[in-house]
């Protein structure tokens, strides 16, 4: 059997293996702040690929050029203008969501996951592969919190998309939209999925 590129590891890493919420526990805070809606989650979510993947990419362009004692300083910085272009896009042409999310588009900058991946990955490897990452991760992050959204609006507001798709009869669960069942979703997610992990790897080893 061939090896993995290097790039479709990368992806691969991103995507499932060592995803930001599962594995690295990274991001928590938008996963509760932001799920009850999936709309809001979706414009959540290319906001922080994009700003991962570009603050990745750009990153790992200047890394060399870049002083020790001002890295930190400099990353925040980088960070901060792709999140800058993401809250005027939104304010220019969709307005109403960008007021629905209202501080929460200005604090992907505080999201841990930016500065992970710039920390663990950008700084020590090429371009591409860095941009892949941050991709990778991005997207990563966001199928959980769409799952976990598609879940909350359907539960919550018996719609999706902002679109009823339950009769008269549906009694919404308020609990849905609050935070707590954001908390016990996300720690059933996490058991679910390193339970599976766990056996897949248990019968990998078991099959050699």
């Amino acid at each position: 059997m061939s090896a993995m590129s290097p790039a479709k590891k990368v992806f691969k890493d991103g995507l499932w293996t060592n995803t930001p919420i599962f594995v690295q526990v990274l991001g928590i805070c938008s996963t509760l702040a932001v799920t009850n809606n999936l709309r809001n989650t979706l414009i959540m979510v290319l906001g922080v690929t994009f700003a991962t993947a570009m603050g990745n990419l750009t990153l790992s362009l200047i890394k060399d050029f870049m002083p020790r004692k001002v890295r930190m300083i400099i990353t925040v910085l980088i960070h901060s203008f792709y999140v800058i272009i993401i809250d005027i896009l939104l304010r220019a042409y969709a307005p109403a969501i960008s007021k629905q999310l209202g501080p929460y588009v200005g604090l992907i900058i505080t999201n841990c996951i930016l500065m992970g991946r710039a920390e663990a990955f950008a700084m020590s490897n090429k371009p591409w592969l860095s941009f892949l990452d941050g991709l990778a991760n991005g997207l990563g992050y966001g199928w959980v919190l769409v799952s976990l959204a598609l879940i909350r609006e359907f539960f919550g507001f018996g719609s999706v998309l902002g679109f009823k798709v339950v009769g008269e009869n549906f009694t919404p669960w308020t609990i849905m939209v609050m935070a707590p069942s954001a908390f016990f979703l996300v720690a059933l997610a996490l058991w679910a999925v390193n339970t599976y992990k766990a056996k897949a790897e248990a019968a990998k080893k078991g099959a050699k």
